[in-house]
């Protein structure tokens, strides 16, 4: 990474994009810790519509995320990041008004639907110089994952005070914010291009698809967030029937265990990165995302067990979460790195939506146990993968 600072202009950009980004996650992932209760309440639901609901939206991002990229090159970058949000937006109220199952399906289909993110980090590179994209896209990964962290504990707080249609309704409130910021504090590009490194190319997806470490990250991906997915369609429920938590209640396991974890997480990518050992915590972290599902399925009347599951889940989740990217641009052909982390996006929404629906219908057809024993399936199936896993490149020449 150049030790040449980043322009004041860079710097406006990289933040001023990475807070709409981030508006929009906490718009997305602030319901994900009360919404299986909530749906329960909707006319016509069932475990099976209610996973569809939960994951929905990651189906429709996937699909619309590398068009709404392409468009950009043509229409400009600001007009179709201000097209999702308010896509977003209409998605957002459409599920605070909704009262059937299938209009909230609809809602969460429309809140994915406004799939800004590969036109965000192309409008980063537009307004970035090459040898300071990689500090801009780092600022916008932490960011991400600090508003991952702030919405999972927001989530059961809000729906505290606003239940959850107040949840939506501030998740459009933010989408609102977010083009504010968008034509307030991001600068215009002098001119916008494509950029191999930052975005992807479809001519080369399939050459990308089949190299066979990027395969094995982007499968990592695809289950990981299938076991978040899916383990989120039932934890809320587990949490409010066997422990006798309310969904108004569950932010006292939510809030610890997720700062505890981020602690955790923080100190383990250090060592990780300063050992040169990313694929023993890589596989040490799967591990720990195995023994959470299990923890959760054995003692899921026991509120201090729970919140042990919980913390040893949201730190195996952290910790892939980080690591995943990483590998993936490091692992990457440099002039098709964009295309790798397209893949590797796509990938991920694919596993929300596969993780949502087969979560749910578990759920229904079988019950709690059925879909935590499914996601330890998936762990383990990952953690054989890991194995045979190249470890990362590192940029400088010193041995682990």
């Amino acid at each position: 990474m150049s030790s040449e600072k980043m322009t004041p202009q860079e710097r406006r950009a990289a933040s001023s994009l990475a807070a709409i980004m981030s508006l929009r996650m906490l718009g997305l992932f602030m319901i994900l810790p009360v919404f299986s209760l909530y749906a329960h309440e909707l006319s016509d639901a069932t475990p099976f519509l209610i996973g569809i609901a939960m994951g929905v939206y990651g189906l429709t991002q996937g699909l619309f995320q590398i068009p709404f990229g392409m468009l950009s090159d043509h229409w400009g970058r600001k007009r179709i990041i201000t097209l999702g949000l308010i896509i977003f937006m209409i998605g957002s109220m459409t599920a605070a008004c909704s009262h059937s199952i299938y209009s909230m399906i609809l809602a969460r289909a429309l809140q994915g639907a406004g799939a800004v993110g590969s036109t965000i980090i192309a409008l980063i590179a537009d307004l970035t110089r090459e040898n300071q994209r990689t500090k801009a896209m780092a600022i916008n990964g932490i960011t991400i994952g600090i508003s991952f962290s702030l919405a999972m504990i927001l989530g059961p707080v809000f729906a505290a005070w606003l239940e959850v249609s107040g949840i939506f309704w501030l998740a459009a409130g933010l989408s609102v914010i977010g083009i504010l910021v968008l034509f307030i504090g991001v600068p215009n590009p002098q001119h916008s291009s494509f950029h191999s490194d930052a975005e992807p190319e479809p001519a080369q997806f399939l050459k990308i698809l089949l190299k066979p470490q990027l395969a094995l990250l982007n499968s990592g991906v695809f289950l990981l967030h299938a076991i978040f997915t899916a383990s989120f369609v039932i934890i809320p429920i587990s949490l409010n029937n066997n422990a006798d938590l309310a969904s108004q209640q569950q932010w006292i396991l939510y809030v610890p265990a997720l700062l505890l974890a981020f602690g955790a997480t923080l100190v383990m990518i250090m060592t990780a990165e300063k050992k040169h050992q990313v694929k023993q915590y890589f596989i040490a972290s799967i591990a720990i995302l195995a023994v959470a599902e299990a923890i959760l399925a054995l003692w899921p009347h026991s509120v201090l067990l729970s919140a042990l599951g919980l913390f040893f889940f949201f730190t195996g989740f952290s910790l892939l979460e980080a690591f995943l990217p990483s590998w993936v641009s490091r692992a990457a052909p440099k002039s098709r790195k964009g295309t790798a982390l397209g893949i590797y996006s796509s990938s991920q929404f694919l596993g929300i939506f596969v993780g949502g629906t087969l979560g749910g219908w578990l759920f229904g057809a079988f019950g709690l146990l059925d879909v935590y024993l499914f996601c330890i399936a998936l762990a383990l199936i990952w953690l054989l993968l890991a194995f045979g896993m190249k470890h990362p490149p590192y940029s400088t020449s010193r041995k682990p």
